[in-house]
């Protein structure tokens, strides 16, 4: 380990918290997102709190812009020794109303994005025998409703670090997948979804998140310290995730109460 690490969607929220809290341990850091700015901004917090590193701008719908920064990591750092694969976006909306096209989207981001990193960054990583940190959501767990596009990603991110999880063992690179529920970001900035009435519900909920990125990011590095494959930072979430392993089925029912008032509220 040389304390490297890569993470895409750096320029703000969840991404830049990561970011701080490993440069407070003194981390070489490559940063990545689509905003310029936000990635200048993360840098020079980076550098405040005790850490250094790079930027490079990569939408992670490009492979070739992925494997152009593995490269510049190989070239400024001599490899890498931890990947986070964080960069996201937001959408809602229920099944019948979203479109094709926001099916592609979402797919394109939240779950090809991961794997096209995974995939771009696993030469370095066997170098380095180091470690992959997925970001997936408790949507992946739970399928909320009005959100299914968001949900199967989100699921699929967390199938493909399962997958990593038993692939990758024998060649020593540790593989986590983290399932943060609601908190207080700026993820409503991407989301896209069929009415505005969806967007304010999911603000409210981002809101009322008793816990921060920050908090998030000091959870994750914890439990990364500890070995732990599937990290769910949110008590609740832990909660919900138990009931569900043992009575799916009231989960369900749960869920589509949940549905019912949603579109009542919708007409309302």
């Amino acid at each position: 380990m040389h304390n490297r690490i890569m993470i895409t969607g750096a320029g703000s929220g969840l991404g830049r918290e990561i970011a701080l809290r490993w440069a407070r341990e003194g981390w070489q850091l490559a940063l990545s997102d689509i905003s310029d700015s936000g990635l200048q901004e993360t840098l020079g917090l980076v550098r405040e709190a005790g850490g250094d590193g790079f930027v490079q701008r990569c939408d992670v719908r490009d492979y070739s812009q992925l494997t152009a920064f593995a490269q510049a990591c190989e070239q400024k750092f001599g490899g890498i020794d931890v990947i986070v694969n964080n960069a996201g976006v937001a959408s809602g909306g229920f099944f019948g109303e979203l479109s094709l096209e926001d099916w592609d989207w979402q797919i394109a981001i939240n779950l090809m994005g991961v794997v096209k990193g995974c995939k771009a960054f696993l030469p370095l990583l066997e170098q380095s025998k180091g470690k992959i940190i997925n970001i997936a959501s408790m949507a992946a767990l739970m399928q909320g409703p009005a959100m299914s596009n968001y949900n199967v990603a989100k699921a699929g991110v967390v199938a493909l670090s399962e997958s990593l999880l038993i692939e990758l063992r024998q060649q020593e690179i540790g593989v986590h997948v983290v399932c943060p529920s609601f908190f207080q970001t700026n993820l409503l900035d991407s989301f896209r979804g069929p009415t505005p009435a969806m967007k304010a519900q999911v603000g409210k909920l981002l809101e009322s998140s008793p816990i921060s990125a920050k908090d998030i990011a000091d959870y994750i590095y914890q439990q990364v310290a500890s070995g732990e494959f599937m990290i769910l930072p949110h008590e609740q979430g832990r909660m919900a995730w138990q009931l569900k392993q043992k009575n799916p089925q009231l989960l369900y029912d749960e869920m589509a109460n949940m549905a019912e008032k949603m579109r009542a509220k919708a007409k309302a």
